[in-house]
């Protein structure tokens, strides 16, 4: 599947969209979280909106959080080889293994595009998995959704810090530092507001997020 961004030039996704069945009432959760997103109040935007149930809000996020990633990861997937990428990294001080404690038990050293084609997978079959995350009205989230879901949105942290750290002057070149930034920065709001993911994790960007929401104090 192809997306243009900028006018006629065309860029790849990485992964297939996931897509949120229209008519259902996450759409019209996702549809709020779009309608206050316009407004430009990030930090209102991610609150939970009255009367809904903590988990769907934090599903339909996810499944937002993972397609954005995804199309933004796909920008620059021409700069991210075995080449200039032989580990997953977010700076010299920060390397990620992967294991899914599945199919990969013992976390094993790859390159970033193995590593992040590893964990969008995985993710995507996380959120294929009804089990997991039910779309359909009335079917309950299962007791440890909360968990899968800090788990997922702590490894999509990983490829935002990567593309920041490896990639930053390919997203410079491609003029998407506005995206990218207003991304993030929602990406950040939303775990800060639920507690989702641990400080010590989001560490390879601290100065970063700092700058991106001290302004929005």
């Amino acid at each position: 599947m192809s997306f243009s961004l900028h006018g006629n030039r065309s860029s790849k996704t990485f992964k297939p969209k996931k897509n949120i069945p229209e008519g259902s009432h996450q759409y019209e959760l996702l549809k709020h979280a779009e309608a206050t997103l316009g407004s430009g109040n990030l930090r209102m935007a991610v609150m939970l909106p009255d009367g809904e149930d903590l988990n769907e809000w934090v599903a339909v996020n996810t499944v937002d959080f993972f397609n954005q990633i995804n199309m933004l990861y796909g920008t620059i997937t021409d700069f991210c080889s075995e080449d200039s990428c032989p580990v997953m990294s977010a700076g010299p001080k920060y390397e990620y293994h992967w294991a899914d404690g599945t199919n990969i038990k013992k976390p094993i050293k790859c390159s970033a595009p193995k590593y992040i084609d590893y964990l969008m997978t995985w993710v995507q079959d996380q959120l294929d998995d009804e089990t997991l995350f039910p779309s359909k009205i009335g079917v309950p989230f299962p007791k440890n959704f909360m968990s899968v879901a800090k788990t997922i949105l702590k490894r999509l942290f990983r490829v935002y810090a990567h593309i920041y750290h490896q990639h930053f002057d390919a997203v410079m070149q491609l003029q998407e530092e506005a995206h990218l930034n207003t991304s993030f920065k929602h990406f950040i709001f939303f775990v800060q507001e639920f507690n989702l993911i641990d400080r010590k994790e989001l560490a390879p960007l601290q100065e970063l997020i700092e700058k991106l929401t001290t302004k929005d104090r």
